[in-house]
């Protein structure tokens, strides 16, 4: 009898979670998805609409290994690059709250008794300008990029292997720009990091844990390779390379960028997850938990910049403008207002973002798979979403 009696409560316990889970997911969009899945030979294809706050939609199809039986759930881990970026972003709001920080502190101020020998015009950068990308640091090159994969990494810290590219790099002049110039910049994420790091005295690891990820309750997020080792337990990145060969990267080091550039781009998380972090921006913060007070994300969110860019890969942000951590752009789905957004990418991923904080309403799709077949599959996914769920 008592067995039994453990039994009944134990189903009514469940039930209410069981309800609740399933209207978290809002309705199902697997019957949009399926169909441009296939169109653009994706293995995997998630995206989710969070609207005043609400998921009023999701959905998740496809498998976690392209060719292989594995489906994926709503549940399941995808990596969301440079979507990243915003997080950090909101991490140095904090610090300036806090007086920590200020937007106009320099590298020099911050970083300059870590860095001996950088050049002049590394050191006067500021946060804001690494957060806009308009410091002059260029998007990646050779040599940045020699720097990120460097054999040293093994030997240092995450905090130490931020300060050793910045070390190397920073002893190059930077070229002046007689007004603020767009490029997008990877090294200045990560110089934005180590400073956040250095004034908050915990690594950056651990404060988007502590201060971003628990107090919204992202609890699918995490930090590198969406898989566990040994485990096809989400859906891992592919790589295409130059003659097509499509190869999964589920575990290890080419499963992702270097660990160092973790401000940059390296979190997972499930889309529903991803709709949370953006319908936190779209409700502009008034929800909580208070992240920042509203006229910091206010700045965070504003346009800092213009950005023009020709050809640009995918995952990395087109023409329009630049906030911190956020491009800014209009649309015709958009009845041409300017809206929020960001890609992702480690080149294996691919993910986006939108944001209309005036509609309040946030839109994420994401993929196990790169390209601009896959790209331009998110892109129209995310228009045809807001103009069913946006009025």
């Amino acid at each position: 009898m008592l067995k039994r009696l453990w039994f009944v409560l134990a189903l009514l316990a469940m039930l209410p979670l069981a309800v609740a889970t399933a209207h978290a997911q809002g309705q199902s969009l697997n019957d949009i998805l399926e169909p441009v899945r296939k169109e653009a030979g994706l293995p995997a294809l998630a995206a989710a609409v969070v609207k005043d706050g609400r998921i009023v939609a999701s959905g998740a199809v496809g498998s976690r290994v392209l060719g292989r039986d594995l489906p994926v759930t709503i549940d399941d881990r995808f990596h969301i690059g440079s979507d990243t970026k915003a997080m950090t972003a909101t991490l140095a709001g904090m610090l300036v709250e806090e007086g920590k920080l200020r937007w106009d502190s320099t590298i020099g101020e911050v970083l300059g008794a870590d860095l001996p020998g950088i050049d002049p015009t590394f050191a006067k950068i500021t946060l804001e300008q690494l957060l806009s990308h308009t410091s002059g640091i260029p998007t990646d090159t050779k040599e940045i990029y020699e720097q990120y994969v460097d054999g040293k990494a093994y030997e240092e810290t995450l905090p130490q292997s931020r300060l050793r590219m910045l070390h190397a790099f920073g002893k190059n002049p930077l070229k002046a720009d007689p007004k603020p110039t767009f490029r997008y910049a990877n090294l200045g994420y990560v110089a934005a990091g180590a400073m956040i790091e250095k004034m908050a005295g915990e690594t950056w690891e651990e404060l988007i844990r502590r201060r971003l990820f628990d107090p919204l309750e992202l609890k699918t997020a995490g930090l590198g390779p969406q898989a566990t080792r040994g485990k096809f337990d989400a859906p891992v990145g592919h790589d295409v390379d130059d003659k097509g060969k499509i190869t999964p990267r589920p575990w290890g080091p080419g499963a992702d960028v270097p660990a160092g550039l973790g401000p940059a781009g390296v979190a997972h998380m499930s889309i529903l997850d991803f709709a949370r972090w953006a319908g936190w921006n779209a409700g502009e913060g008034k929800r909580g938990p208070a992240l920042v007070k509203p006229e910091t994300l206010k700045r965070i969110h504003r346009q800092h910049v213009t950005m023009t860019l020709e050809n640009p890969p995918p995952g990395t942000p087109k023409s329009g403008g630049y906030g911190l951590g956020w491009g800014i752009a209009a649309a015709a789905w958009s009845d041409n207002r300017p809206v929020l957004g960001h890609n992702g990418s480690n080149t294996m991923n691919l993910a986006t973002i939108m944001v209309d904080p005036q509609r309040d309403i946030g839109i994420v799709v994401t993929t196990n798979f790169p390209g601009p077949k896959a790209d331009e599959a998110l892109q129209s996914l995310v228009g045809t979403l807001y103009q069913r769920f946006a009025n």
